[in-house]
């Protein structure tokens, strides 16, 4: 990946910002969007001053409009796109609010969707190159209290394979990871909220359904991205890759 040019969504924070770390520490040049200005700021200077080549492009993806201004600002081709932002939502069917539903969807599908349109002239333009998706084991199990958002990574999932077979005679890959539990600032916010008091005995009753015993860490999801992104993995497309711990495949 070395000089190749990488866009990543949600780069600000969790998964999103140790892709942006890796990404520029093995010498891409690194764009990514986040909503959040002064995080997004921070964390582009940073690596700046590393010497890294990191530029921070403030909006949502969950406008076309503005996302297609964004990726438009990008000077050159683009080699990869990293569809990463999401958000996420704890409920089920019965006390999931339409404008609940509307805002995962808007950012986890819609947002997927908006990037990629904008930036395939690019990829084209690059003469090809790589779409990574990020779903979620709740793309294919059943996950209690999680209907909105697993309904998100079944649609990017499903994107996924749609993406990959439409553009694969254009040099085009695309692919998914399907992450089980990763220890984000997500998490840590969410056991402050509902359960204060407990969070370290709900972290390790979160960790444990895990069959390896722990969570993932965000680096370990980046290196599974860099690798699938890079000219190592030239041959994987239409792929969901399970980093998951053995949540999905050893069930217990």
């Amino acid at each position: 990946m070395k000089n190749k040019t990488v866009l990543i969504t949600g780069g600000a924070s969790g998964i999103g910002l140790a892709m942006v770390q890796l990404f520029a520490a093995k010498e891409s040049k690194v764009y990514f969007i986040d909503i959040n200005p002064e995080v997004g700021e921070i964390v582009a200077q940073k690596e700046r001053d590393k010497g890294l080549d990191v530029t921070f492009l403030c909006g949502s993806v969950a406008d076309l409009v503005e996302t297609e201004a964004l990726v438009n600002s990008i000077p050159e081709k683009i080699d990869t796109l990293i569809n990463n932002a999401g958000v996420s939502h704890i409920g089920k069917v019965e006390n999931t609010s339409p404008e609940d539903f509307d805002r995962v969807f808007q950012v986890n599908v819609k947002g997927m969707f908006n990037c990629t349109k904008a930036a395939l002239p690019k990829l084209k333009q690059n003469g090809g190159g790589s779409i990574l998706n990020m779903a979620s084991v709740a793309a294919t199990i059943g996950i209690p209290d999680r209907f909105a958002y697993s309904m998100t990574k079944g649609a990017a999932l499903s994107m996924t394979l749609s993406i990959a077979r439409d553009y694969v005679a254009d040099g085009i890959r695309c692919n998914c990871l399907s992450p089980g539990r990763v220890h984000t600032p997500f998490v840590d916010g969410f056991l402050a909220k509902n359960y204060p008091g407990q969070e370290k005995e709900m972290f390790e009753k979160l960790a444990a359904t895990q069959p390896i015993g722990r969570m993932a860490t965000p680096e370990e999801i980046a290196e599974l991205a860099y690798f699938v992104s890079s000219d190592a993995g030239s041959f994987i497309t239409g792929t969901n890759i399970p980093i998951d711990g053995g949540f999905l495949g050893l069930k217990m």
